[in-house]
């Protein structure tokens, strides 16, 4: 029987012990991420196309539900084929979580934000952890268990280099974890790694096709035959593949063939899509725009510091929301003045494409003058 490595002690440690009820811990962490409020705020971020005008294309909310349920299949497959032992909830819980802390108008926005706190580094999935564990709930964070916080800063879904995924040989230290080089310590969390893939490589061909970015028969002939040309097509084949690929062995992966076919859509995705002109000219939008922000904000921290009050004589709405911000985490930051780039990265992080895109509107545009008769 293949399980996980470490103990449940392990496992199941939080950071704050609290008293167990009827529901299994993971599915505690389950309820812990959906009634969060940066989980709430996912459905108005990107995927890969920005504030789209049209319902149906996929945001990240929409993305983060399609790993959870690819992740929670792949570890009812395993279990049924009588040699794993997984927990299905985990496995939910962490593909919920995994994206929870993904910065406004999707990679590129989080390419924006790392470019304006160099030489710190800012990663979806670093910031992901430091949501749930130290910014949630106004600084509390939501006491996830080790093992779904473990998943949610390992998750890497842009390695497409391994396909023989096994948990860490030691259980991380999530704390101490600054870069995208660490395993997960479950087997669930290496099969939300590869869910990840699963679940954004078939769906963003659907929406670059409803944006008349590509066609259907643009994309490779062995991948249409072999894979789909469909969200649904490509995930219930790679889903299969990965299961019946896994099941008599002691790591996680697809076969061969599906492993090269799936590098060959990634390489297509990035050339016809994501490098696509008319997203490289959003990209440029969307830099000036973190960019602008930023300076925006430190200017009025320059001016103002952690005299929130003071903030109300910019007559900006932006600048009080700011002031209210910093107010309600206090006991994060401290009123630290030399936290003020990590201040602002967790700000910007935090809203929603079509927030960022007002409070970009509120900064540009002068205040009105107020004429009395």
């Amino acid at each position: 029987m293949i399980k996980n490595p470490f103990s449940d002690e392990i496992y199941l440690q939080r950071t704050h012990p609290h008293k167990p009820d009827l529901r299994d811990e993971y599915f505690r962490d389950q309820t812990k991420i959906i009634h969060s409020l940066p989980f709430r705020r996912l459905k108005h971020k990107t995927q890969v196309f920005f504030a789209p005008n049209n319902d149906h294309i996929c945001t990240r909310i929409e993305h983060v539900l399609h790993v959870a349920t690819i992740a929670a299949t792949i570890c009812r497959g395993l279990n049924k084929s009588g040699n794993w032992q997984l927990s299905e909830d985990m496995a939910y819980a962490i593909g919920l979580g995994h994206d929870i802390g993904h910065a406004p108008f999707g990679h590129e926005g989080e390419r924006a934000i790392d470019a304006c706190i160099t030489p710190k580094r800012f990663l979806h999935e670093i910031n992901s952890y430091r949501v749930v564990e130290h910014l949630a709930n106004y600084g509390e964070g939501l006491n996830l268990t080790f093992a779904v916080k473990d998943g949610i800063i390992c998750h890497c879904g842009e390695d497409f280099t391994n396909n023989q995924l096994r948990p860490s040989a030691v259980p991380n230290d999530l704390e101490k974890i600054t870069g995208r080089d660490h395993m997960p310590s479950t087997y669930e969390g290496c099969i939300v790694r590869l869910s990840d893939k699963i679940a954004y490589l078939g769906r963003d061909i659907e929406d670059a096709v409803k944006a008349d970015l590509i066609t259907t028969n643009d994309i490779p002939k062995d991948v249409r035959e072999e894979i789909g040309t469909s969200n649904g097509e490509i995930i219930n084949t790679l889903t299969l593949d990965l299961i019946n690929h896994s099941k008599d062995q002691d790591c996680i992966g697809f076969s061969d063939d599906k492993f090269g076919l799936i590098s060959q859509l990634r390489e297509f995705n990035y050339t016809r899509i994501y490098h696509n002109e008319q997203m490289r000219q959003r990209k440029e939008t969307i830099d000036k725009c973190i960019r602008d922000l930023f300076d925006y904000f430190r200017t009025i921290f320059k001016r103002y510091g952690f005299d929130y009050g003071a903030y109300d004589q910019e007559g900006k709405t932006t600048a009080k929301n700011f002031a209210k911000y910093m107010r309600s985490m206090t006991n994060v930051y401290k009123e630290d003045p030399t936290q003020i780039d990590t201040i602002i990265a967790d700000y910007i992080a935090g809203m929603t494409d079509s927030f960022a895109l007002s409070v970009m509107e509120d900064v540009i545009l002068p205040n009105s003058i107020k004429f009395f008769s």
